[in-house]
């Protein structure tokens, strides 16, 4: 039992489950941990309130808030990671014949403009169909985690009164990024999407990161240890969730644990900690956030992170 207890929000799902459960320990701290449903809540008291001491984060939110000085920094455990081909509904009745009709014409986004699955799905439009995306006006259903962010001209809050399910329905939107839809009228845009993602990763290592661990800097300029032991007891609770997905001893399989086995199939690790063996997709997406504008000052890969986690590999 330590002394430090750090007030912490994650998810608790099959890489966390040991940490919620006390199976596995950090060794300099305690987890006191905070439920929040959904955790997307905990993104947004972080950077605009800074707070929790370690706190599960949309890597792209966290890109932004870095941009903004948010005093918070990453270690490189991505705890959730999907493949996004399956994001974009598009309406059935307006011809489309491909992703680059979209050109020219309104697209929603569920929430704000830097939602993680939306700078994906957004990648995936211009890396595999050669889309402009600044030929398309992006309709907003809300606002930004990062209240400081500015975003490009061509993104646009919706009209009040309106809603994005509805107004791709009627036609007034061509597609919508980040929602759910069960009218015949809307089909997702790219068919058969995950296998459209397994190819994408066999071909060019297409695995898009979603969520990383920030932790406050203050904190990491009082424990020097702190950031490796946060890395070593998340990687410690992944590796003994992997032993019983690869063993078959989960009972209930999730979407999630699902999409794990796929991938492992094809890399043998679904959940690769460490900046070696994720250096490629995080490139990947720094390109798409600086070409969306997400942000608007090169950053590197590397002072993303706490420097004592960057040779970190768990």
């Amino acid at each position: 039992m330590s002394d430090l207890k750090l007030k912490t929000a994650t998810r608790t799902q099959g890489n966390n489950k040991p940490l919620k459960d006390g199976a596995v320990k950090p060794k300099t701290f305690d987890f006191a941990f905070e439920e929040v449903d959904p955790i997307i809540a905990a993104f947004r008291r972080m950077v605009r309130g800074n707070e929790f001491d370690i706190c599960e984060m949309a890597i792209t939110t966290y890109l932004c808030a870095k941009q903004h000085g948010k005093p918070m920094t990453a270690v490189p455990v991505f705890l959730v990671r999907q493949f996004h081909h399956g994001a974009i509904l598009a309406n059935t009745k307006l011809g489309l014949r491909s992703p680059k009709d979209l050109e020219g014409k309104k697209v929603g986004v569920n929430r704000g403009y830097t939602v993680t699955t939306g700078v994906w799905a957004r990648g995936i439009l211009q890396d595999e169909y050669d889309v402009d995306l600044s030929k398309i006006t992006w309709v907003l259903s809300g606002d930004e985690h990062v209240a400081e962010y500015k975003a490009p001209k061509n993104v646009v809050p919706i009209e009040a009164g309106k809603d994005i399910g509805a107004m791709l329905v009627a036609g007034e939107l061509a597609a919508a990024i980040g929602i759910e839809s069960k009218s015949p009228d809307v089909a997702p845009l790219i068919p058969n999407a995950m296998e459209a993602g397994l190819k994408a990763l066999r071909e060019r290592g297409h695995y898009p990161i979603n969520h990383c661990v920030v932790i406050k800097d203050g904190l990491i300029a009082k424990y020097p240890e702190l950031a490796a032991d946060v890395f070593n007891t998340f990687a410690e609770s992944k590796r003994q969730y992997l032993a019983k997905l690869k063993a078959g001893q989960i009972e209930k399989p999730t979407e999630i644990d699902n999409l794990h086995q796929r991938v492992m199939a094809v890399t043998g690790d679904p959940l690769p900690y460490g900046i070696a063996p994720n250096r490629n997709v995080l490139e990947e997406l720094i390109r798409h956030a600086t070409i969306q504008g997400i942000v608007t000052i090169p950053l590197s890969v590397d002072e993303l992170f706490v420097p004592s986690t960057r040779g970190l590999v768990g």
